[in-house]
């Protein structure tokens, strides 16, 4: 699997990446990782390091988004196929990374997404967050993207996928529904697989904060611009350009 990338956004995650590093190591032997460190406070770039990953470092704390999108450019100007994203809090298991990876290689669709929902798998939800995924799943339906796990961080995509998403729209806090939309908008063939998620785990320190407050607000707006965006008329988003981003 030469021509995939394992992407690991992170902030503070230095006690929970050497076991997430060691997990891929054993699932994906061949496919490189590259941690983007989101301004950590802690030792998570030369953790990441001593396991074998590549790291791509910004100077302060940029977003979750913005970690995402440093790893998607890095991806596309390293002429890299494929794309798996996952976050380094333990939620997601690296052994699934050969299933999201299937339908992308099979030529089934442009974006694959983890769903902890598809299927019956006992993970549970706080009521809010249980409540608000529900509200959003359904707002998405009604714009025309119809998924169970809409907040899903573990997901897979190709390069035409990566060439939409290094495009300015793409928000640096919350890459959420509305991303979707736009890569359905976009051209994008969105499918869901079941996986499974460790739901024991926190959430992941690039997500907290005060920024949960904002989220509703700011993804009603968004998913209100990203409606009345055109679509695309059937072509694939082309390459952009943009900034190359370094390495540590």
């Amino acid at each position: 699997m030469g021509d995939t990338l394992l992407l690991i956004p992170a902030f503070d995650e230095a006690t929970s990446l050497p076991e997430v590093l060691r997990r891929a190591e054993r699932a994906a032997p061949d496919v490189p990782v590259v941690v983007v460190d989101d301004g950590s406070r802690d030792d998570t770039a030369r953790v990441a390091r001593a396991h074998g990953a590549r790291v791509l470092r910004h100077p302060y704390n940029l977003g979750y988004g913005a970690a995402l999108q440093t790893g998607y450019k890095y991806a596309l100007r390293r002429g890299f196929r494929f794309l798996v994203q996952m976050d380094a809090d333990g939620q997601h298991d690296p052994a699934q990374v050969p299933r999201l990876l299937e339908p992308l290689r099979a030529g089934d669709c442009d974006l694959v997404i983890g769903s902890r929902f598809l299927e019956r798998s006992g993970y549970r939800m706080s009521f809010p967050m249980r409540a608000g995924r529900e509200f959003f799943r359904l707002l998405a339906r009604l714009l025309g993207v119809d998924v169970t796990d809409p907040t899903s961080g573990f997901q897979a995509m190709n390069r035409d996928v990566l060439a939409l998403y290094v495009g300015d729209f793409f928000p640096s806090d919350f890459p959420d529904v509305d991303v979707l939309l736009m890569a359905r908008r976009g051209g994008a063939r969105v499918r869901e697989i079941p996986v499974r998620m460790s739901e024991g785990a926190r959430r992941s320190r690039i997500h907290g904060g005060v920024r949960i407050l904002y989220y509703p607000y700011k993804m009603l707006l968004s998913l209100w611009a990203a409606s009345a965006r055109p679509s695309a008329s059937g072509g694939r988003a082309p390459e952009e350009r943009y900034d190359e981003p370094r390495a540590d």
